[in-house]
């Protein structure tokens, strides 16, 4: 799959919480970093022991204290 977005990380599903809709995932990264993603309750449950975030730069907004 070709996708727009040039920054994809690979890791290890660690924690999943599910709630109502929607359901936070946790990505432990190599060199142990960790991403949340806040995804739909179907797409959990499609989602195996191995995930790749999909980021956009258009999309992440990152600030400092």
């Amino acid at each position: 799959m070709k996708l727009s977005a040039r920054n994809v990380l690979s890791g290890t599903v660690t924690d999943v919480t599910k709630g109502q809709t929607t359901a936070h995932v946790k990505i432990a990264l190599p060199g142990g970093s960790v991403i949340t993603a806040s995804i739909t309750n179907e797409a959990v449950d499609e989602l195996g022991d191995q995930a790749a975030a999909v980021i956009k730069a258009s999309d992440v907004i990152v600030g400092k204290a």
